[in-house]
């Protein structure tokens, strides 16, 4: 059987076996670790949904910097609205539905600013350009609860209409204001003065499961094994098929040749 894996044709099967496995396993860890970042987003979620809220200066000391454990983390924040200056992020899916989110800037009582996603609107019935509606957003002094979201950056390379934006761009965002400005994460809100407005769809906590990336993983193994098993069969068959074929009778034939040479002699 070794003897047949010398030939070209079997080499040729075994190179493209090794390939073949090579390529099954990396598929498996692939999918491992998207099980695993599932299992990281979940375990933060429940870490970080219903924990006590945090001052924002004690939670982001760096307004440039952003941990990801801080994902959905409660924060607190104190100051107002800058409402002239709200923007809508155009092309948002709620429950299959698109819409837009209402993302405004927050001056904080330390000076500084803070964007903020007030929730979702659906745009208006006539036109995919325009929300339907534009909550009103609170004036003066006011308590925010918000959750922390990373900083989107650009998502597209355009400029969308007036008053309108494609992402929680923050660095972009920034360059219009002298004081500092968070740039590495902007906050969800979850209330304001305890309230929970009721003219725009604020975030609910996400469903997140693991997904079929454990059974993905086991089922890339299993196609690897597959193949080896598959490649020694055909090995061992073909080298059972060779050792059926029957052999040349070596004592008829030691007999022919010594009929042969007493007629030659004669």
């Amino acid at each position: 059987m070794l003897q047949l894996l010398r030939t070209p044709r079997w080499i040729g099967w075994l190179a493209f076996l090794t390939i073949y496995v090579v390529v099954c396993c990396a598929l498996g860890v692939w999918q491992w670790d998207r099980r695993e970042q599932a299992q990281t987003a979940i375990s933060r979620l429940d870490a970080n949904w219903s924990a006590p809220a945090t001052p924002l200066q004690e939670a982001l000391p760096d307004p440039a910097e952003f941990d990801q454990d801080q994902q959905w983390q409660r924060v607190e924040l104190e100051g107002r609205y800058l409402v002239d200056e709200a923007l809508m992020i155009r092309g948002r899916m709620v429950a299959g539905q698109v819409g837009f989110q209402q993302l405004v800037p927050f001056l904080t009582d330390s000076g500084s600013v803070f964007y903020v996603d007030r929730g979702w609107v659906p745009v208006s019935a006539e036109t995919n350009e325009v929300p339907a509606a534009y909550p009103e957003i609170p004036e003066g002094d006011v308590s925010v609860l918000v959750r922390l979201r990373e900083d989107e950056g650009e998502l597209r390379d355009q400029d969308a209409p007036e008053g309108q934006v494609y992402s929680a761009d923050l660095d972009r965002l920034s360059g219009q204001y002298d004081t500092t400005v968070y740039t590495g994460a902007y906050g969800l809100l979850e209330s304001e003065d305890g309230a929970v407005p009721t003219d725009i769809t604020v975030q609910e906590r996400p469903l997140l499961d693991e997904g079929p990336h454990l059974s993905y993983a086991l089922q890339w193994g299993v196609f690897a094994l597959i193949g080896v098993g598959g490649f020694i069969y055909a090995l061992r068959q073909e080298s059972l098929n060779d050792s059926d074929e029957p052999r040349p009778n070596r004592k008829k034939r030691r007999d022919e040749e010594e009929e042969d040479a007493l007629l030659d002699a004669g």
